[in-house]
């Protein structure tokens, strides 16, 4: 059995019960089912459509996601999520360059590299040493006044945690940022690069090993064994080309408001809703969502 859910987003909802109605008669599904008012909504299905993708990219023109995936095992039981454009709504990086006046030239670094169209290694070394000389007091002041939590965050992490779920945030950004989200959205724990520093500046340089698309393949494979966990068991969520190795891995991976190139390779793409997303799509209805 599969189940096929459509959801907006949260500030806009405008989920149309006829267009459910119409989509599920004409694949066949059983009774709808309304997880949020006029926002989410799921029914089952005996088997996956043949037309899947073109029914989703007619539903994007009109704001609606789509998601169809097995239903067995759909709710996950560990969250690995990427915090840069995913958990947080910035780059870290971008808003540390703007304070050090090269904004612009590190943003197209960045923009390429989460398009795949750069090594990440490399563009995370040539953007670093763009930040050399920035005091070391800017990290505070961007995480004050910059930075900002993504819708829905804080709802998924309470409500997968109170179920039992555990959460590690893995980012390719920076420890002086995922410190910070980790602890303001309850994650069991955090992996990220760090930036090296000597007398109050920042040295241009990054901690090595670099944190990239291995280590936070690696991540998943090592947290979900600790835990005695297989991978389907795992909802993974990311938006940049360094993310497709944790996504293609886990039971379930999120492209969440990704870049195209990313999306196209991924199974779940949610470009409308926010966070909340990933719990419609394993069942919760909003009424279950917990710290709201």
């Amino acid at each position: 059995m599969f189940i096929a859910t459509l959801l907006t987003a949260p500030t806009q909802p405008h989920l149309d019960a006829a267009l459910v109605e119409s989509l599920r008669n004409a694949w066949g599904g059983g009774d709808a089912d309304w997880l949020s008012p006029d926002e989410a909504a799921e029914f089952p299905l005996r088997q996956m459509p043949s037309n899947l993708w073109e029914v989703w990219e007619d539903l994007q023109s009109l704001g609606v996601d789509l998601v169809v995936q097995p239903m067995d095992g759909r709710r996950k039981r560990m969250l690995l999520a990427d915090m840069d454009s995913t958990m947080i709504q910035q780059e870290c990086i971008d808003e540390l360059a703007d304070e050090a006046g090269v904004g612009d030239r590190v943003k197209d670094i960045t923009a390429r590299a989460m398009n795949g169209e750069l090594d990440f290694d490399g563009a995370l070394t040539e953007r670093v040493k763009l930040l050399e000389g920035l005091p070391e007091t800017v990290i505070g002041k961007v995480l004050d006044t910059r930075i900002t939590l993504t819708p829905g965050g804080q709802a998924l992490l309470a409500t997968m945690k109170a179920g039992g779920a555990y959460a590690a945030l893995v980012s390719g950004g920076f420890t002086a940022f995922t410190t910070h989200v980790a602890d303001s959205l309850g994650f069991d724990e955090h992996r990220a690069n760090r930036l090296l520093i000597e007398d109050g500046k920042l040295t241009g340089k990054v901690g090595l090993p670099i944190l990239g698309r291995d280590a936070k393949v690696a991540a998943l494979e090592e947290i979900s064994a600790q835990l005695g966990l297989i991978h389907d068991e795992v909802m993974a969520v990311g938006d940049g080309a360094n993310d497709l190795g944790m996504l293609e891995l886990a039971g379930a991976g999120v492209a969440l408001h990704a870049k195209p190139s990313v999306a196209a390779q991924c199974d779940i793409r949610i470009n409308h809703g926010d966070l909340t997303a990933l719990l419609y799509i394993q069942g919760y209805a909003k009424a279950d969502f917990a710290g709201v």
